[in-house]
């Protein structure tokens, strides 16, 4: 099946079967039947230390999700709320939503779920500045219980934008567990023997794996008539991604959610491989891969540099040569292909861009950027030099090839960049203190029940010395700054006022170009059919959920995946 020129090559599978043979098969290991064990990776690259739900950056793999749950799940491919938790929510007035939750769930210690356990949870982030909620107490007034099963959460200026987007991500914690914990034990405690509603028990965990066994009193089957199929979900440390493609190739991993290599090789040549879809791309799109200017710096804040710069960058050939066309090519507004009915088609047709090196080099020679010294790369208008690094993460291969060709394409229309690839934490020094001047990145850009969470992050505001959530550029409009709040206080229900103001921003985007979008990243997913079946696809008669195990994204399809999925014996 394997051959040099497929997939990764043969030298490498030789390395890889000796490895693997040699004792590297992690998920052979503990006594759990294989028969009811699923193995997932792609999460994890440490040891699981964290099951903190209030730590959403740090803990292991499942902790939102598989034992603590949310009021709701979101569904990206239906763009639906789903209740959860909550059997209903909805706006009774401009200012206060009524939650009414379901009766019958139990806490896994036996303990009844109430209206209590909500208001605790949504009221740390009052106690405690360091939640990472903390700022929804700024136009949350109260949160009152009616009742044992139904609250009002009464705000001072809704946002109502960001208010559904906490429904799904905020997990709840039960309040007769934490009501003790200090403000150290709620920050930063690891919260050891972890007590949800969810499906799973904390059952063990290892360096190299953390271990969820199936909660048999879970709710939503008598409830809803959901049931989780695997007893046991094993999620393995991520050594690296060509060892977890080994595991998966051999059935030891049943799930990955890991960037892998020759994935349309993977497809035509092992019957077991299973994909989202059968073609290119293969993928769900996850996010939105930005080449970032630093605005701050000449010539990256001029626009006429900026808008050069879109046209000089071939991000088709990125998707080809780079990714094997496993992902696409990103629309000029960066919206991701889930909010398609955001994009404004006129505004795109009137200011959009695409891959036209005579068009950049047009735009440069008018702007008045020459080449004075017949060196090959051009001066600024004011003749001074120009010399742009390219930054992305030591490591990260995908990226380190792709601004190779960020990097050809502005060498060819007389941009003189370079590229550099510092380690991952002197990246992430240098974009958050804005001493880059190009650089990747699509941290914040993800799939969400709204464009609201991705402009939050491009247009990211006040700046600050350091901006480490986004608007990286540094990009100073107080016009854009405005319409993202003004988004923000738009009902999540009334569509025609989000299309009006998102049009407006993506006219202010592409006139000014801040950042140039490249391609939407993939939801990376490979399933092995050898011992589990029935996953998630794009083909009709299937389940139809984002099968990813990342963090946030249990509740956005991981979690019915595992409600879907069949043994294959």
């Amino acid at each position: 099946m394997w051959s040099k020129n497929r997939l990764i090559g043969g030298t490498l599978l030789v390395v890889l079967t000796l490895l693997l043979t040699a004792g590297l098969a992690l998920a052979q290991g503990g006594n759990y039947e294989r028969s009811e064990t699923l193995y997932t990776t792609g999460n994890a690259w440490s040891p699981p230390t964290d099951w903190n739900p209030i730590t959403n950056w740090n803990y292991a793999t499942g902790t939102t999700g598989l034992c603590y749950e949310t009021p709701f799940l979101y569904d990206p491919l239906e763009d639906e709320m789903k209740p959860w938790l909550a059997k209903k929510g909805e706006w009774v007035t401009s200012d206060t939503y009524l939650m009414d939750l379901r009766k019958g769930i139990k806490w896994q210690d036996g303990e009844e779920f109430t209206a209590q356990d909500v208001k605790f949870t949504f009221e740390l982030g009052k106690r405690f500045d360091g939640v990472y909620y903390s700022t929804l107490w700024k136009w949350l007034d109260e949160i009152v219980a009616i009742g044992e099963y139904s609250l009002e959460f009464r705000f001072s200026d809704p946002l109502y934008q960001q208010w559904e987007n906490y429904l799904y991500s905020i997990a709840i914690v039960p309040k007769h567990r934490w009501k003790d914990k200090s403000q150290e034990d709620v920050l930063s405690g690891a919260n050891k023997n972890p007590i949800g509603t969810g499906a799973y028990r904390y059952e063990t965990h290892s360096q190299d794996r953390m271990v969820w066994v199936k909660n048999e009193d879970w709710w939503a089957t008598d409830l809803l008539g959901r049931e989780v199929a695997p007893k046991y979900v094993v999620d393995i440390v991520n050594r690296s991604n060509n060892v977890s493609l080994g595991m998966l190739l051999q059935g030891q991993i049943d799930w990955s959610n890991n960037f892998l290599p020759g994935v349309p090789s993977l497809v035509e040549n092992y019957s077991n491989v299973h994909t989202y879809y059968e073609e290119k791309p293969y993928m769900l799109s996850a996010n939105t891969a930005f080449l970032f200017l630093n605005l701050t710096k000449k010539p990256m804040d001029d626009t006429d540099f900026r808008k050069a710069t879109g046209f000089a960058v071939d991000s088709g050939k990125i998707v080809s040569n780079v990714y094997g066309h496993i992902v696409k090519a990103s629309n000029p507004t960066g919206l991701l292909p889930n909010w398609s009915k955001y994009v404004s088609e006129e505004t795109v047709d009137e200011k959009g861009f695409s891959y036209d090196p005579a068009k950049a080099k047009e735009i440069l020679d008018k702007a008045g950027y020459k080449d004075v010294n017949d060196d090959g790369f051009r001066e600024g208008p004011d003749g001074s030099t120009i010399e742009l690094t390219i930054i992305v993460p030591n490591g990260w291969t995908d990226w380190m090839q792709s601004i190779r060709i960020v990097r050809d394409g502005l060498n060819a229309v007389g941009i003189n960049a370079t590229v550099k690839f510092p380690d991952f934490g002197n990246y992430q020094d240098k974009i958050h203190a804005g001493t880059f001047d190009m650089a990747i990145n699509n941290f914040g850009s993800s799939v969400s029940n709204s464009p609201f969470t991705f402009y939050e992050w491009l247009f990211q505001s006040p700046i600050k010395d350091r901006m480490s959530n986004g608007n990286f550029g540094r990009y100073e409009n107080q016009e854009v700054f405005d319409l993202v709040t003004e988004l923000n206080k738009t009902p999540t229900s009334d569509t025609e006022a989000m299309k009006e103001t998102i049009t407006d921003i993506q006219d202010i985007f592409l006139t000014d170009l801040p950042a140039v979008p490249l391609w939407y990243n993939g939801m990376w997913f490979q399933g092995n059919t050898s011992h589990w079946k029935n996953w998630p696809s794009g083909a009709e008669d299937t389940p139809d959920h984002m099968p990813s195990t990342w963090s946030g994204y249990w509740q956005m399809g991981g979690l019915l995946t595992l409600t879907e999925l069949e043994p294959a014996k």
